[in-house]
């Protein structure tokens, strides 16, 4: 058998192995290539390339596939994270901060109000000008609607000798340094009240709680007024406020008796023993109110 080219086997030529034999036509001696074999290989070798093309996409779809599915699950576990488990974060309070933590203050507070009593409940803090002019300044005031005329005032520092009745008694033994009057008229009907100096409020007190139904300041007349409450029934009135005590006598001009039905008689006592507990209180918020500012 001839070497090389003759009859016998010949190993077939495979386009996927390494230095195999290209097919050349039945042991033919032209050297000629077998084309059709040729034609064929080539054909095979490119439906096995179009084969790994379509399986190389189709794993590298599912490569991409999987990327994108893991991606999605991280997303979903952020939200979560920032949702349903909000309540895992720690406290804002613990937190860090950029920034430089806040200074800190001791805790203060306003010192309370003034209470305007106290000014006028001794005398040493009742400093404020006092007289008929200052207690009781308006000519003509109206109180409860109704409206009331300025009469004589009066003030003195001998107290029992504008008093009557068991009240010289109990403002001499309480005290009293001053007693300051006036007296208001309306429709026929005239009242004075009186306004009593203590040194305290506890003697003011204790002036009222010792005065009784025949503890009567003295009725202040002249100027226009004629004389009333003397010898006749009258109404009067007995309070106090800090160092003063206070008290109104309320009648008829020319003798005649006030009786329970005379609600106009009651009415004009009840508003000036109101006006001279006003005038009293506001002496002491003016002097609370100038303390209040120095």
């Amino acid at each position: 058998m001839s070497d090389g080219q003759g009859g016998g086997s010949q190993s077939q030529w495979d386009p996927w192995k390494p230095n195999s034999q290209q097919p050349w036509s039945g042991g033919g001696d032209d050297g000629t290539p077998d084309w059709a074999a040729l034609a064929e290989a080539s054909e095979t070798r490119t439906k096995r390339r179009r084969l790994l093309f379509i399986g190389g996409g189709a794993l590298a779809t599912v490569a991409i596939g999987a990327a994108v599915a893991v991606a999605v699950v991280s997303a979903n576990s952020d939200n979560d994270a920032s949702g349903d488990h909000a309540s895992q974060l720690p406290a804002t309070a613990t937190l860090p901060s950029g920034s430089a933590a806040a200074p800190s203050f001791a805790s203060t507070s306003a010192p309370p109000p003034l209470d305007p009593k106290d000014f006028i409940a001794d005398v040493k803090k009742d400093t404020a000008p006092l007289g008929a002019d200052t207690l009781f300044p308006d000519a003509r005031l109206t109180m409860n609607g109704a409206a009331y005329e300025k009469g004589p005032t009066g003030d003195t520092r001998n107290c029992a000798s504008a008093a009557q009745g068991t009240l010289a008694k109990v403002l001499t033994g309480n005290g009293c340094t001053r007693l300051i009057r006036t007296t208001y008229t309306r429709g026929g009907i005239a009242v004075t009240v009186g306004v009593a100096v203590f040194d305290t409020g506890a003697q003011a007190d204790k002036a009222k709680g010792q005065a009784d139904k025949k503890s009567i300041v003295k009725p202040l007349t002249g100027g226009g007024v004629k004389a009333f409450c003397d010898g006749a029934v009258c109404r009067s009135t007995t309070n106090s406020y800090g160092r003063y005590a206070y008290f109104t006598l309320t009648g008829f001009p020319g003798g005649k008796d006030v009786t329970t039905k005379d609600t106009k008689v009651f009415r004009t006592g009840d508003d000036l023993a109101e006006y001279a507990f006003r005038q009293i209180r506001r002496r002491g918020e003016v002097q609370a109110s100038a303390a209040a500012h120095r």
